[in-house]
């Protein structure tokens, strides 16, 4: 695992990757204050857009916990406390750093941070971004997700399987693709298992999901499978028995 480091106070606390600890503090985390100084910008996407922050380590992404779902209208943005370290951004700060160990590709951490309000927090991740990608969505909104991108995203996936890597929505939307290769992003409550056909099989059938409902399917259910689907399940299966 990386070393880590911990900046606590009466309100909560950061976790750093210790080698740039000493540049992060709270302004890190408000988009204001990179906005003061020309250096944001938000994309579409996600809960509330994504923030692009031009940091003195490059550019990285921003992103603040948001809920979904029916429980947002009680909670917005705030989380039962149970704990540091089972935060979510102390989990998945934590989890992108064992994904690096294992040279997979998802987004670098830089720091989480959570802050508290009695028995609830608020949260924020900073990972850098990947620069140059499109998200598997947009690639299939222009016409371009065919057979051999097929494979390739099914391979990706394969290789976080292999290793145990949950991805709690694994989605479109979450699968970058650049000229560097494919990515997984946004592991919020995603975990390492012991190898079982069941989640791999829920993962996938998420994914599959997620692009009929996207459109993947417009020429067909017949084209969808012999085009896209089989394909990616050829190369997850290649990749998982590698």
């Amino acid at each position: 695992m990386m070393p880590e480091r911990i900046q606590q106070d009466a309100h909560g606390a950061i976790l750093c990757d210790a080698a740039v600890s000493s540049q992060v503090d709270d302004d890190w985390f408000a988009p204001d204050y990179w906005r003061e100084r020309g250096a944001l910008r938000m994309q579409a996407g996600g809960r509330g857009g994504v923030a692009i922050i031009a940091s003195p380590l490059g550019e990285c992404v921003l992103r603040h916990y948001r809920r979904g779902g029916l429980v947002r209208a009680l909670l917005g943005d705030r989380y039962l406390w149970l704990g540091a370290r089972r935060s979510r951004p102390f989990r998945e700060f934590r989890l992108l750093a064992e994904i690096a160990r294992l040279g997979l590709p998802g987004p670098c951490a830089v720091a989480a941070r959570y802050r508290r309000q009695g028995l609830l927090y608020r949260a924020d991740l900073i990972t850098h971004r990947i620069a140059g990608a499109r998200t598997l969505a947009e690639c299939l909104a222009g016409g371009d997700l065919g057979s051999e991108l097929a494979v390739e995203v099914g391979a990706v996936v394969g290789r976080f399987h292999r290793a145990g890597i949950w991805h709690a929505d694994l989605n479109a939307h979450n699968v970058l693709v650049s000229a560097a290769g494919l990515h997984l992003i946004d592991f919020d409550r995603g975990r390492q298992r012991a190898p079982a056909p069941g989640w791999r099989r829920a993962n996938l059938q998420r994914l599959r999901r997620s692009l009929l409902k996207l459109g993947a399917a417009a020429a067909g259910e017949q084209a969808f499978e012999r085009e896209i689907w089989q394909p990616l399940l050829h190369g997850y299966e290649r990749a998982l028995t590698a």
